[in-house]
C-alpha cells in the first residue's frame, strides 16, 4: 500500500520516500514508493508528474493487481531501498485541482438546474467533458453556468472526509461510489456532496470562473458539455479578447461592434459572388456560342478558369459535340475531356492525371497545353 500524501494536504508539492519496489512498465524504469505526494490517472482527472530523485516522473497509475499501490513511471531508473526527495508539477497539479474542483461545482448545478445526472466527465484537457443524462437544452445549460458561478462567488469551503461503506446511505450524495469499504467524499459547503478520490481546492472561490464553451448531443438523447474553468477560462477569455480586439482594429470599430461588421461584409460578399455567377455564366454563354460557331462540334480550345466548368456543361449538353477544354491554374493546368475517351491515353503520357466515365477532367502540365490541344485536333487520331 502508498499512502496517499496528496489527501492529507494537495497543496503540498515536496516530499520524501523510499523505494519499496524496482519493475518496469512499457519498456520503461518505474517504481513503488512506501509514501507520495503524485496523483495517479483516476477519475477522469490526469496523473501528476515532476521529479523523484532526479528522475523524471513521466506517468503516475494505480496498480491492478495491487490494491493502493501507486506506479511512478520514471524516465530513468532509481535503486531499491534508496530515500529519495520528489517535487511535484505545482502549476500542472493546481489546474487539475480547480479543473476537478469546478466540474464537482458544474455538475451540482445541471443537477439543479435540469436534474441532469452526471454520467462521465473527461478532464485531461484545458477544456473539459460533462457526459449528462438530460437532453440539450441552452436555457437549462445557461442557468447552470449562472449557478456554478454563484457557488464560486460565495466561497464556499472544501473538505474532504471517509465514509465507512455501511454509512453511505446516510448522506445526500450526488452519486453513488464506484468503490466498496471505506468512501473517500469530497463536500463543497452546502453546494455539493460526492464520493471522490481526486485533489481539491481549498474553497470554491479557487474554481473560477466557470464557462461553459459548447455543447452537443451525447448518446441516447444525453448532452456532452464542454466547459473550462479558473486560471484556463481567464487564458481562454484572454486569447479571445485579443483576437477580437485585432478584428475590431481591423473594421475601425468597438469589439462589440465586429459581428455587425462581419454580417455587412458577408451580405457584400454573396451579393458579389452573385454578380461574379452571373458574369461567369454569361461569359460561357458567349463561349460556346463563339466556338461553336468557329469549330463545329470537335472543339479544343484553351479557356478562362472562371468560365471552365459553365463552359463544359453547356456543350455536353449539345448533341454529338466533342471537346477538349484547358484551363491554366498555376502551377497546373484544368482540363475537360468529353465525347472523345480515345484522346485519354494520349493526355495521359504528356502527363494528364484525372479520371471519369463518360466525362474525364483533371490536370495537366501548364507547358503541354498547346500540344494537349494539338492532340485532340489531330486527324490521326482513330475515332
Amino acid at each position: 500500500m502508498t499512502e496517499r500524501l496528496y489527501w492529507e494536504d494537495p497543496y503540498a508539492t515536496a516530499f520524501e520516500a523510499t523505494v519499496v519496489e524496482v519493475l518496469e512498465v512499457g519498456g520503461n524504469p518505474a517504481v513503488v514508493l512506501d509514501r507520495t505526494l503524485f496523483y495517479p490517472t483516476a477519475g477522469g482527472q490526469p496523473h501528476d508528474t515532476g521529479t523523484l530523485g532526479g528522475a523524471r516522473v513521466v506517468r503516475v497509475l494505480e496498480a491492478e493487481k495491487h490494491g493502493d499501490t501507486l506506479i511512478h513511471v520514471l524516465d530513468r531508473p532509481l535503486a531499491a531501498g534508496a530515500r529519495v526527495e520528489g517535487a511535484i508539477d505545482w502549476p500542472r497539479r493546481y489546474r487539475h485541482m480547480q479543473r476537478h474542483t469546478a466540474q464537482h461545482i458544474l455538475s451540482q448545478a445541471f443537477l439543479r438546474a435540469g436534474r441532469g445526472n452526471t454520467l462521465a466527465v473527461n478532464l485531461k484537457n484545458p477544456v473539459f467533458t460533462v457526459d449528462l443524462d438530460l437532453p440539450p437544452d441552452p436555457k437549462t445549460i445557461e442557468e447552470a453556468e449562472a449557478l456554478a458561478n454563484w457557488a464560486v462567488y460565495a466561497n464556499l469551503p472544501v473538505r474532504t472526509f471517509f465514509l465507512e461503506e455501511a454509512q453511505v446511505p446516510l448522506y445526500p450524495l450526488r452519486r453513488m461510489p464506484q468503490v466498496r469499504g471505506r468512501i473517500r467524499v469530497v463536500e463543497i459547503g452546502d453546494w455539493d456532496l460526492a464520493p471522490c478520490g481526486g485533489t481539491h481546492l481549498r474553497s470554491s472561490a479557487e474554481a473560477g470562473p466557470i464557462k461553459v464553451l459548447g455543447f452537443e448531443r451525447w448518446k441516447k438523447g444525453g448532452t456532452r458539455v464542454y466547459a473550462t474553468a479558473g486560471w484556463e477560462a481567464l487564458e481562454d477569455y484572454a486569447q479571445k479578447h485579443a483576437a477580437l480586439k485585432n478584428l475590431a482594429q481591423k473594421f475601425a470599430s468597438r469589439p462589440l461592434e465586429v459581428p455587425d461588421r462581419v454580417a455587412k461584409l458577408e451580405d457584400e460578399l454573396y451579393r458579389a459572388r452573385g454578380a461574379r455567377m452571373e458574369a461567369e455564366r454569361a461569359l460561357a454563354g458567349w463561349l460556346q456560342e463563339a466556338l461553336v460557331r468557329e469549330q463545329g462540334r470537335r472543339i479544343a480550345a484553351q479557356v478562362p478558369a472562371p468560365a471552365l466548368e459553365e463552359l463544359a456543361r453547356g456543350l455536353q449538353a449539345r448533341p454529338g459535340t466533342a471537346f477538349l477544354l484547358v484551363a491554366p491554374t498555376p502551377p497546373t493546368a484544368r482540363f475537360v475531356l468529353f465525347g472523345a475517351p480515345e484522346v485519354w491515353p494520349r493526355l495521359q503520357a504528356l502527363g494528364a492525371r484525372g479520371g471519369g466515365r463518360d466525362r474525364i477532367q483533371g490536370v495537366l502540365p501548364l507547358a503541354q497545353i498547346e500540344e494537349a490541344l494539338q492532340t485532340f485536333r489531330d486527324p490521326g487520331v482513330d475515332s
